[in-house]
C-alpha cells in the first residue's frame, strides 16, 4: 500500500498509517475473510500499487489507540490480551485472529471497537457476530473453550443531549453486545471458514475481470427504486421498490411514466480501495 501525505501531517501519522496489516501468502485473518472474495484478491494483488492518504485513516488511529490503552491494563491472573492465534488447515492455509481479552475462567473472548451511533441504533452487529464465532473458533482449535462473546463498542459521535431527549438514542457512550457459543455455531463457523477458504484458493489465479462479483449486500447496495413521475414536474409522486409496485401505482393513482433510480454502491464509492481495479466498477455508468 501507498500511503500518501495530501495534508502534510506530522510523520507519525504517516507511520500509524503504514503500520496497517500487510497480507501473507496462503494466511487469511478473521476480518478478511468476512470480506468478500473479489476485495480480498484484488487487495493483495495490486496491494503495492493501491494508494490511500493518512487522513483518511484517522479512525484506524483511534482504534489502535483504545486497543493499546485496554491492552495496558489487561493480563491479570487467568486472562490474556492482544493474542494472536492461528490454526492451519489441512490444505495448508492459515487462519488468524487477534483475540483483544480472553477470560479463562469465565471462557469469555471480549472484542473492542470504535463505532457510530448509527451502527448501535441499526442493531447491525451480524459481521460482529460472524467475526466473534471466528475467534471462537480459533480459540477452539487451539484448546480453549469459549461459551460467550461480548463486544464493547465505545462510540466515537455519541452525543450526550441527545442520549438525554431521543428514546431510540444510546444512554451512554459504550455499549455491550453479546451471544453465546454454541457446538452448533462453532460448526457452522468451521463450514464457513473451510468453504470461504476453498472459494479463494478457486479464484487464486483467475483474471481480475473473472472474479465473483460482490453481491449488492456487500456493495452495501439498497436496491434500485423506481419513481412514478408526471410530465412539467421534477419531483416523483412516490418512489418505490419494485417496478410492480410502481406501475401499480401509476395506474391507480396517475402519472406519466416511471423512472428508474439506480441503488448506489456506498462501500464501493466510499470504503473500497480496490475500485480502480474492479471490473464491475469500472464499468457502471459514472454521473
Amino acid at each position: 500500500m501507498i500511503i500518501t501525505n495530501e495534508l502534510n501531517l506530522p510523520a507519525p501519522f504517516v507511520r500509524m498509517a503504514q503500520s496497517d496489516y500487510e497480507p501473507t501468502p496462503k494466511r487469511y485473518s478473521a476480518t478478511t475473510l468476512l470480506k468478500p472474495v473479489r476485495e480480498i484478491l484484488l487487495k493483495r494483488r495490486h496491494d503495492k500499487t493501491l494508494k490511500q492518504d493518512c487522513s483518511e485513516m484517522i479512525w484506524l488511529l483511534f482504534g489502535q489507540a483504545v486497543h493499546q490503552i485496554l491492552e495496558k491494563y489487561g493480563n491479570g491472573q487467568n486472562e490474556f490480551t492482544e493474542e494472536r492465534l492461528a490454526y492451519t488447515l489441512e490444505n495448508g492455509y492459515t487462519v488468524s485472529g487477534i483475540i483483544d481479552f480472553y477470560d479463562m475462567e469465565k471462557e469469555e473472548v471480549v472484542d473492542y471497537k470504535t463505532a457510530s451511533v448509527w451502527k448501535v441504533k441499526f442493531r447491525d452487529f451480524s459481521e460482529w457476530k460472524k467475526q466473534g464465532l471466528i475467534y471462537a473458533w480459533l480459540l477452539w482449535k487451539n484448546g480453549l473453550p469459549v461459551k460467550t462473546v461480548k463486544f464493547y463498542a465505545i462510540l466515537k459521535d455519541h452525543n450526550t443531549r441527545e442520549a438525554k431527549t431521543k428514546a431510540d438514542y444510546p444512554k451512554l457512550p459504550i455499549v455491550e453486545v453479546k451471544f453465546n457459543v454454541t457446538e452448533g455455531r462453532l460448526q457452522a463457523a468451521d463450514a464457513f471458514i473451510r468453504s470461504k477458504v476453498e472459494e479463494l484458493i478457486k479464484y487464486e489465479d483467475a483474471p481480475d475481470d473473472e472474479l465473483p462479483t460482490c453481491s449488492p449486500e456487500d456493495r452495501w447496495n439498497e436496491g434500485d427504486k423506481f419513481a412514478v413521475m408526471k410530465n412539467g414536474r421534477k419531483t416523483a409522486l412516490r418512489v418505490l421498490d419494485s417496478k410492480e409496485e410502481a406501475e401499480r401505482y401509476k395506474a391507480e393513482n396517475g402519472g406519466d411514466y416511471i423512472e428508474t433510480r439506480r441503488g448506489m454502491d456506498k462501500k464501493c464509492i466510499d470504503y473500497c480501495l480496490c475500485c480502480e481495479k474492479c471490473s464491475y466498477w469500472k464499468s457502471l455508468p459514472k454521473e
